[in-house]
């Protein structure tokens, strides 16, 4: 890790710790508690399988009781009040300030105040509290500034890559402009470059197009992005533009990325609505990749194409059926720690 920089470590760095927010009975995953509970077991005994779960929840034992006989000594169990589950975007985020490990504290407000996110916005700084984190790592308190996980990924080397749809939006740092914006991101990330995606958006998302349902890095040259071909889906002039986009994008270097498209998962509707399934919403642990299934045809060709991109590590998949009837999938509900941040 160079120490002559601020660092946001990419997802493939070497993670200590995944952490979950557990669903409960006073969350809006109360109609189908039981179904997303045993999603939510599925992503927890896979993750155990690679590294430890810090698992944030309302009531240890409700949660010790679904998953069962699992190791637990790979849980860290931390009790606290929470108004919902999307740990993208309330969790903490990771960096090397100069090679002292940090966290950064930024406000979650609902993506822009669309909903209820008081106690949400405590969880980090209540994890701090309970000693959860390794000796020697710093709280940031990075509040008033708007900032969830999902609306960033990065190479490590320096770029970031964001939508100007969600960076840009009412009810989050509409106080600032865009020249404001990029200056602090850059200066307490360092990030050299930003790439902004103008284009792209699913369907159902209310996070105002974070970038992790629509691109992510796999690694420093690579992005794996949805890809829509259907001239009849609502969504085609949107990705094909964005496609364009990311495809004019050249690494730091000078040379273009290397894009793995995705496909463009089939339209799932709740009560009218479509929702969005995405298959960009991949979570990367230290020797496995997570990817949302649909029960669809083409999960197994999503499946493909990331297992062909990344090499080192087995492509797991997931049913996240019922984690998009609340907007949201895989990678929304989960948040990595980089090595040596969690006990």
């Amino acid at each position: 890790m160079d120490k002559n920089r601020i660092i946001l470590p990419p997802e493939w760095y070497p993670q200590s710790a995944i952490q979950l927010t557990w669903p409960h009975a006073d969350t809006d995953w109360a109609p189908i508690l039981k179904e997303v509970s045993a999603c939510f077991v599925a992503i927890a005994r896979e993750v155990i399988k690679h590294e430890k779960l810090l698992i944030v929840c309302s009531d240890e034992a409700m949660v010790r009781s679904q998953l069962g006989d699992v190791n637990y000594a790979r849980i860290l169990f931390r009790e606290m009040k929470t108004n919902d589950t999307w740990a993208r975007d309330h969790g903490g985020i990771s960096v090397f300030d100069h090679g002292e490990p940090q966290v950064y504290d930024f406000l979650f407000n609902g993506w822009g105040m669309k909903y209820a996110a008081n106690l949400d916005n405590l969880i980090t700084r209540n994890l701090f509290a309970l000693h959860t984190f390794d000796d020697g790592i710093i709280p940031v308190n990075m509040q008033p500034f708007v900032l969830e996980g999902g609306s960033i990924d990065t190479d490590g080397e320096g770029t970031l890559l964001t939508t100007a749809e969600c960076l840009l939006s009412v009810n989050r740092n509409e106080y600032l402009q865009r020249e404001e914006i990029e200056n602090y991101l850059k200066q307490m990330f360092g990030f050299q470059r930003i790439l902004w995606l103008e284009h792209g958006y699913l369907a159902g998302d209310d996070t105002d197009s974070h970038v992790d349902t629509l691109a992510r890095f796999c690694n420093s040259g690579t992005i794996a992005y949805v890809q829509c071909n259907d001239e009849t889906d609502e969504h085609y002039v949107e990705l094909q533009t964005m496609e364009e986009e990311l495809k004019s994008f050249i690494r730091s270097d000078g040379k273009p990325y290397q894009l793995v498209p995705l496909p463009m998962a089939d339209k799932i509707e709740h009560k009218g609505e479509r929702l969005p399934a995405t298959y960009a919403n991949f979570l990367i642990l230290n020797d496995t990749v997570l990817v949302p299934f649909y029960n669809s045809p083409k999960d197994n060709e999503a499946k493909m194409r990331l297992q062909e991109v990344f090499v080192d590590r087995e492509v797991v998949g997931i049913d996240c059926r019922p984690l998009i009837r609340q907007h949201g999938s895989l990678h929304c509900v989960t948040m990595q720690y980089p090595e040596g941040f969690i006990k």
